[in-house]
């Protein structure tokens, strides 16, 4: 039997038997790399306490906006609500991030609307585009911080990711928690989602719940606010395409969670779900049925070069509470 892909689906059978959100076969055979990678990141923790391993301070405060899983849990529209945030208290804010899924590898490189996706990362450009805020993307944060003080000398730095990046020094911490999946099937990688032990919530600052309530953690939730067109920036109002079929591109961690957004304000869905960070061609969007196409706004900056006007993102805002808000400031 000849396979292609109308007969077998790969990823399916690999999710069948390695699930990071479930106890399968494949996750208990890869336990022993796991239990490598949690001795491993003891022994570098460590390092990092005696001082053997250097950890860089500076004279701006840096707040990290980080998890213990990998995979999805939200960070990103933090970092872009809590930007807005300090902006309205007339801040000048910086952002650094390590760029992932993008090419850049040498230096710094301070990232713009014209900057390509496929360099800076889609997080990075997307922070930048619809934040208007300065976005340094360094694989070291650590220079990527300080070319920031230097060169632009920002009031505050908020780094997207970072928390397990220990070289770099910060004023706070900020752990983000998927609500629904909370941290998996809770082995470490590669068998499961954990970076870090559980436990390592009690040593940061601020815990936030991404859509779910918990005792001890700050609630959050990512709330629709418009569908606005790929190509010619017209904005429509939720309930534009409720009852029409469409389209519903995710190139993200957490793919599910998009399409029953979209459900949820009535558009028909027809799923296409790829993996996190998907660096799009303009074929893989050209559909039989020609359906109006929706994303998400991390997918949307990396389909730029072949926008058409049938292409269309749901634009989003996290919502923080008034609680941790005060908080926050009160710690800095």
């Amino acid at each position: 039997m000849k396979f292609t892909k109308k007969n077998i689906n790969l990823t399916a059978i690999i999710k069948k038997f390695m699930d990071l959100n479930t106890r399968q076969l494949g996750n208990y055979l890869l336990l022993p790399v796991s239990v490598v990678f949690y001795l491993l990141s003891l022994v570098r923790k460590f390092l990092y306490r005696i001082g053997l391993l250097s950890t860089y301070h500076f004279d701006v405060a840096v707040v990290v906006v980080g998890n213990i899983t990998v995979g999805g849990s939200g960070k990103t529209p933090i970092v872009m609500a809590l930007v807005k945030h300090f902006k309205q208290q007339g801040k000048k804010v910086g952002v650094v991030s390590r760029g992932y899924g993008g090419t850049h590898t040498q230096g710094s490189l301070l990232v713009d609307q014209n900057t390509l996706a496929s360099l800076s990362g889609d997080e990075p450009l997307l922070i930048a585009t619809q934040s208007d805020v300065l976005v340094m993307v360094n694989k070291n944060r650590a220079q990527a911080v300080r070319d920031l003080i230097t060169q632009y000398q920002p009031d505050i730095i908020i780094s997207d990711d970072g928390l397990q990046h220990y070289a770099m020094g910060r004023a706070v911490e900020i752990v983000v928690v998927d609500g629904k999946r909370r941290f998996g099937n809770g082995f470490f990688l590669p068998a499961g989602a954990l970076r870090e032990s559980v436990a390592r919530l009690k040593s940061v600052d601020f815990v936030i719940n991404n859509g779910a309530q918990q005792a001890g953690e700050y609630p959050s939730k990512l709330t629709p606010k418009s569908f606005i067109n790929l190509s010619t920036g017209v904005v429509q109002p939720l309930d534009f395409f409720e009852k029409t079929v469409c389209h519903a591109v995710a190139g993200i961690g957490h793919p599910q969670r998009f399409f029953d957004t979209l459900s949820e304000l009535g558009v028909l869905v027809e799923p296409h779900a790829f993996s996190d960070h998907y660096a799009f061609t303009e074929k893989e969007l050209s559909f039989v049925q020609d359906y109006p196409i929706i994303m998400s706004a991390k997918d949307c900056v990396k389909c730029r070069q072949f926008a058409t006007q049938q292409m269309w993102y749901l634009y989003s805002e996290a919502d923080l509470s008034d609680d941790f808000l005060t908080k926050l400031d009160a710690k800095l």
